[in-house]
């Protein structure tokens, strides 16, 4: 038998995380120009947390999304390891830390299309 304090842990929990979600905001990079080469200062002034989602659009016979480390957006390439989107319209929930996105297609990352966030 579970005791009841469990049950009463588990239905608190699953509430704040309810209230987490509903304290969460959306927000579409690049606002209504998108994911393209005018990212580079979208995240300015711009305040992220945990369980914030990133909506990215984008034409995906020209771009991606990739997910990449630090190293990854300093050097703008991607690993193995780093997930890749290619919908046009990914949404992409945040985690607490830092999170790095590039897009992967030739000279596209060079160019301005990658973003670094902080996520408290």
């Amino acid at each position: 038998m579970i005791p009841d304090t469990f049950h009463h842990y588990k239905r608190n929990k699953c509430l704040k995380n309810m209230l987490d979600a509903a304290d969460a905001a959306v927000f579409t990079v690049g606002d209504s120009s998108g994911w393209d080469f005018s990212v580079g200062n979208w995240t300015d002034g711009k305040h992220f947390k945990a369980g914030d989602v990133l909506v990215f659009n984008y034409d995906p016979s020209l771009h991606n999304v990739v997910a990449v480390d630090l190293n990854g957006y300093n050097r703008c390439s991607a690993s193995a390891k780093s997930r890749t989107y290619t919908s046009g319209k990914d949404r992409i929930m945040l985690s607490k830390g830092n999170h790095y996105f590039i897009c992967s297609y030739p000279g596209h990352c060079d160019g301005g299309m990658k973003i670094a966030i902080s996520a408290s």
